[in-house]
């Protein structure tokens, strides 16, 4: 496969030879923060240049399949070669998301809060069904999936969560699910059986190495510490080893507690911070050329994206961009690629000015 950019190989096994020259330089771990940066670069053009070679493979295949059919049909054998196209076409529809993943953050690590809408139980529990749903969909795509803060709900399911996700391009991919999320469905809570209409909200920020930059005045850290509690209000621990860090001149608040200790759990806190500052700074100076409010402020009750309807029927439709199934069991089993996908092409039309 010789064609441009992503797809050029011999320009992708360039930019890795230039790089493993400085990888395998005997000072190359001086500057460690130059370091990470040339190394996580090197592991993403091997990615690229591994992509290639797959799709170098399934194409060779596909014409052997061809040449064989077309001297000797056999319906085994063309059975075999419409899986092995259906292979190919499943590997080039997730190359060409990749490549509409181009934003300044989209391959960074992803942090994601799901917060239940009014309405108790209900919406605590629908808040619960989507963290599953969302844990589900990373499983699915090899990516890491840490629960950094919980909080549960009085009854059942939780009223806030915040989760780490881990893996390439995960905030890319994520940033499609920010919004509000609706479900309609015959409430288990309710012994008339009534329908009832629940809400949630996800939002979703890039997650920031070490080195960058925010400037942080510890004058401006609100810091309480509390005990680390599970499902049911039960303590993991006796100790105050949970931490919350509110930034006063922003009114950005921030928890963890999954980890051992206060210190580590400061430390994480600091971190996830850090990454919101960093957004909430980088959204500021965006309003200010663009006028417009950042995704998170448009974020309201009456604007959902996607509804989740159960009963009467079962559909699931996204409301930007009118994609919709009517598999409700398979998408809250984390099935949402095809979601994700349709908003991400949606999203490069608008940039290429095709709307």
């Amino acid at each position: 496969m010789r064609s441009g950019g992503y797809f050029d190989r011999d320009k992708q096994e360039e930019i890795a030879s230039r790089l493993e020259l400085q990888v395998n330089s005997p000072d190359f771990w001086t500057d460690q923060t130059e370091a990470k940066k040339i190394t996580k670069q090197l592991s993403l053009v091997n990615e690229q240049i591994e992509h290639i070679n797959t799709l170098d493979n399934l194409r060779d295949e596909l014409q052997t399949y061809i040449s064989f059919l077309e001297e000797d049909f056999n319906e085994d054998l063309f059975g075999e070669a419409i899986k092995s196209l259906e292979n190919q076409r499943q590997f080039i529809e997730k190359a060409e998301i990749e490549c509409y993943l181009n934003g300044k953050y989209d391959r960074n690590d992803a942090v994601f809060s799901i917060h239940a809408g009014a309405g108790g139980t209900e919406a605590q529990d629908w808040a619960e069904m989507l963290l599953r749903m969302y844990s589900r969909w990373a499983e699915r795509n090899n990516y890491s999936f840490n629960i950094i803060d919980m909080l549960p709900g009085e009854e059942a399911g939780i009223k806030s969560v915040t989760v780490e996700v881990g893996g390439n391009f995960a905030y890319g991919m994520l940033k499609a699910e920010i919004g509000i999320h609706r479900l309609v469905r015959i409430s288990p809570f309710n012994a008339q059986g009534k329908r009832q209409t629940s809400f949630a909200s996800v939002y979703v920020y890039p997650e920031f190495d070490n080195d960058i930059e925010v400037e942080i005045d510890a004058k401006d850290l609100k810091i309480d510490t509390y005990r680390s509690s599970g499902a049911g209000g039960q303590h993991v621990n006796t100790t105050d080893s949970a931490v919350r860090i509110t930034h006063q001149p922003t009114g950005i608040v921030v928890s963890c507690q999954n980890e051992r200790s206060q210190i580590q759990n400061r430390e994480k806190a600091m971190n996830i911070l850090k990454s919101r500052l960093y957004q909430y700074y980088e959204e500021q100076r965006e309003a200010e050329k663009k006028k417009e409010e950042s995704s998170k402020t448009d974020i309201g009750w009456g604007n959902q994206i996607r509804s989740y309807v159960f009963q009467p029927y079962q559909m699931v439709k996204d409301h930007r961009t009118n994609h919709e199934v009517g598999t409700v069991d398979r998408v809250m089993d984390g099935d949402l690629d095809g979601f994700i996908y349709a908003w991400l092409k949606e999203q490069a039309k608008f940039k290429n000015g095709s709307k």
